[in-house]
């Protein structure tokens, strides 16, 4: 099965479609946009000393890409039926990767309005989650992958060593929103802007959440202008994605002129357009810390 791109939902109608996969019982979804194609499985060829979830690497017309194994990364028991199995090959952070599930069942169209946040009593900093949707009677875990590889290859995340080719940095008192949904990459995001000299920078968890303390602040009478100076969106969030977020700023009379970055794996040639149509002022691709510093300096120094 081979993705259609033209299944890629308008940009800021706050829905997405979602590909649900199985880990033996357990029910979970990725993001439609993030799949290139699902393959039925690849001899797979090993790698010396790779990391215990990596079952080794395969070629997909011409490329050479890295299988992980889905279940052993979770924690979950091997496949039953590994003949049944399916590989799902995505792109996200600019790479492309194969993860190695038990099942593909369908795609749903859902509104991130629909995605709940997980629950403070099973939601970690380290947590693999970053939704839950209420299917039927049941429930499909939304998986945040760029944890999943991240804990595999921590260089492919956020690295504030990175920053070192922009040398000495001075200090700003200027004040960045930033909206992400992953603990991990908020606390990554804060600490490096920190370095960068921000370190003025208050996050929430999703798009609906930074949206309504913009409104609170407005009904306060205080200028938007004055209290931040630029915001940070990923896309995917539960409950308001950042293009429906962006969309909403840039038609709000009183928060059109906020500069807003899309900082997020998303950021393909593919999907760039999507960002444009909302009204982003930049978009930058996870894990490019060196080029979002950058960009805020461009729109707020």
């Amino acid at each position: 099965m081979k993705q259609d791109q033209g299944i890629l939902l308008e940009s800021g109608t706050n829905e997405l479609e979602i590909v649900e996969f199985g880990i033996g019982n357990n029910r979970f979804g990725i993001n439609v946009i993030k799949v290139k194609e699902i393959l039925n499985p690849h001899p797979v060829t090993k790698i010396p000393h790779s990391h215990k979830s990596v079952e080794g690497i395969i070629e997909i017309r011409g490329e050479v890409v890295p299988v992980v194994d889905v279940a052993h990364a979770l924690g979950f028991s091997p496949s039953e039926n590994p003949k049944q199995d399916k590989f799902i090959l995505a792109e996200f952070n600019k790479t492309k990767i194969v993860f190695h599930v038990h099942t593909v069942t369908q795609i749903h169209r859902i509104s991130w309005e629909q995605i709940e946040k997980p629950n403070k009593m099973y939601q970690g900093l380290e947590t693999q989650i970053t939704g839950v949707i209420k299917m039927d009677e049941d429930m499909l875990l939304l998986l945040d992958f760029e944890k999943v590889v991240a804990d595999i290859n921590p260089e492919s995340s956020i690295n504030a060593e990175q920053l070192r080719e922009l040398g000495q940095r001075e200090r700003s008192q200027k004040k960045i929103m930033i909206a992400e949904d992953s603990g991990m990459l908020r606390a990554m995001l804060q600490e490096t802007l920190s370095e960068a000299g921000y370190e003025n920078t208050i996050s929430f968890e999703d798009g609906k959440e930074a949206y309504e303390h913009l409104e609170d602040l407005l009904d306060e009478g205080k200028t938007i202008e004055e209290e931040y100076q630029l915001i940070i969106t990923d896309i995917e969030m539960p409950r308001m994605d950042g293009h429906h977020f962006t969309r909403l700023l840039k038609n709000h009379s009183d928060l059109s002129q906020l500069p807003v970055v899309i900082f997020s794996s998303l950021i393909t040639d593919d999907l760039r357009h999507k960002g444009e149509i909302v009204g982003a002022d930049a978009q930058v691709s996870k894990p490019e810390i060196v080029e979002l510093v950058k960009i805020i300096d461009h729109h707020i120094l």
